[in-house]
């Protein structure tokens, strides 16, 4: 039975990358000259460090501008809320998404079932598996759930007949 996998991942090395861009471009920009402001990726995270939280917000949209450059989804990205205040510097945290959780596979689910195509999908971890008779009903599947706006960008895989 054809079958295929649903993942949410992004690529770690093209996290550094961009992140490593954003560096190059603050010492560039006459806005942060003899400004102490640093990007740093660190354990798949990026940190963004700065003197002022208008500026941490700079470079978040210097970071936002890098990722789309790498061809990144903008909704992998899931910064912190407020910027973290520690002595004279004000520091921002960038995570991004990897994997399915057990919230957003129920609503893939759910919505998957609302739309009544016959298939089965099936949680497995981090990830869905779909599985169904006809190729054209998993191509239906995988339309509906890039034409939904789930907040999380989703890759397919694993693509079999």
């Amino acid at each position: 039975m054809p079958s295929f996998d649903i993942v949410s991942e992004v690529e770690l090395e093209e996290i550094r990358n961009a992140a490593d861009n954003t560096v190059r471009e603050i010492a560039t920009r006459f806005d942060f000259r003899g400004v102490s402001a640093h990007a740093e990726f660190d354990n798949g995270e990026v940190i963004l460090s700065a003197e002022a939280d208008f500026q941490c917000q700079q470079l978040l949209d210097m970071l936002r501008g890098n990722l789309a450059r790498r061809k990144i989804d903008p909704y992998a990205i899931d910064p912190e809320e407020k910027s973290l205040h520690s002595g004279k510097i004000f520091s921002l945290k960038v995570r991004f998404k990897q994997g399915i959780d057990q919230l957003m596979a129920k609503r893939i689910i759910k919505l998957v079932k609302d739309a009544k195509i016959k298939v089965q999908p099936a949680i497995q971890g981090e990830k869905l598996r779909v599985t169904g008779k006809n190729r054209n009903d998993l191509q239906a599947v995988i339309a509906l759930i890039r034409s939904a706006d789930l907040g999380q960008p989703f890759q397919f895989d694993n693509f079999r007949d």
